[in-house]
C-alpha cells in the first residue's frame, strides 16, 4: 500500500507539472494586445480658398454665378483606414454640420504607419431600411426623407441672384439609396508618400480633411445654380449632382499630438 500511494503521488505530481507546462506554453501563443492610438478626424468646408461661413459670406462658382450659403450638411459613414487588420468603424454615421463649431470623431488604431483612408459620402442602404434611428441618423436632424426615400446624403441650401426659383433659393437636397437612385459614393484618399498617417501608442494623431465646395459646381459634370437651382428627390438629376462628390474631398494636414 506505501508503494502503491508512493505511485499515486509521484504521478500526480508529474501530472501537475505537465498541466503548468501546457498552460505556460499556451499563453506564450496568446496575442499580445494591440498597441492602439487615436486618430482624430476632422472636416473643414471651404469655398474660393476661404472657410464656409453661412449666411454672413459671399462665393462664386466656376461660371461667376455668385451665392451664399445658409446650411451645409452630409453624412460619413463607414470609415477605414487600409492595411489596419481592422473593419469599417462600427456603427460609423457622422453627420456632419457646418452650422457646428465642431466636426470631428476618434478612431482607435493599432500603432504604425498607414497611407490612406476610405469612406462612404452617404448613409448605406442597409441603415435606409433598419427603422428608427439615434445619433446622427435620428430623423429629427432634418437629413430624413421617408421610409421609401430614405437619408439626404447631402444638403446645400442657399441663396443666388443666378437662381430662377422663389426667393432666388438654392436648395440641394441629394439622396436617394435604392436601384438605379444610389447617390451614396465611396471617397479614397491617398496621403502623401512624405506624410504616411503615423499612430503611436497612446498618442493622437489629427487627421484634417477638407471639403472644397468649388469641386461641387464643376468636376465630373457641371452644375450651374442657373439651370438647377432646386433638387429635392431622387432620380437622374440627383444622381447627376452625386457625380461630383468624390472631387469634393483632400487630405489637408496630418499632426501628431502628444
Amino acid at each position: 500500500m506505501i508503494r502503491l500511494n508512493s505511485s499515486i503521488k509521484f504521478y500526480s505530481s508529474v501530472g501537475l507539472l505537465f498541466v503548468a507546462v501546457f498552460t505556460m506554453t499556451l499563453s506564450s501563443f496568446e496575442k499580445a494586445p494591440d498597441k492602439n492610438g487615436t486618430l482624430r478626424i476632422i472636416f473643414i468646408n471651404t469655398a474660393n480658398g476661404k472657410p464656409v461661413i453661412l449666411r454672413d459670406s459671399l462665393y462664386v462658382n466656376a461660371f461667376g454665378e455668385q451665392y451664399s450659403i445658409s446650411k451645409l450638411k452630409y453624412y460619413i459613414s463607414n470609415v477605414l483606414i487600409p492595411g489596419s487588420g481592422q473593419l469599417p468603424e462600427n456603427d460609423s454615421y457622422h453627420l456632419l454640420n457646418a452650422a457646428e463649431a465642431n466636426n470631428n470623431f476618434e478612431l482607435s488604431l493599432k500603432e504604425g504607419a498607414y497611407n490612406a483612408i476610405q469612406f462612404l459620402l452617404g448613409v448605406d442602404s442597409l441603415r435606409n431600411c433598419t427603422g428608427a434611428q439615434t445619433g446622427g441618423l435620428d430623423p429629427t436632424n432634418d437629413m430624413f426623407w421617408t421610409w421609401n426615400s430614405g437619408y439626404v446624403m447631402f444638403k446645400l441650401e442657399g441663396t443666388s441672384s443666378s437662381s430662377a426659383a422663389d426667393l432666388q433659393r438654392i436648395e440641394h437636397h441629394i439622396g436617394g439609396y435604392k436601384g438605379d437612385n444610389i447617390v451614396a459614393k465611396l471617397i479614397h484618399l491617398n496621403f502623401p508618400a512624405t506624410q504616411l498617417l503615423q499612430i503611436k501608442e497612446g498618442g493622437t494623431t489629427q487627421l484634417t480633411i477638407e471639403l472644397n465646395l468649388d469641386n461641387y459646381w464643376k468636376n465630373a459634370v457641371e452644375i450651374k445654380i442657373s439651370e438647377t437651382p432646386l433638387c429635392m428627390s431622387t432620380g437622374i438629376l440627383a444622381k447627376k449632382m452625386a457625380s461630383n462628390f468624390p472631387g469634393l474631398f483632400s487630405v489637408k494636414s496630418i499632426q501628431s499630438k502628444p
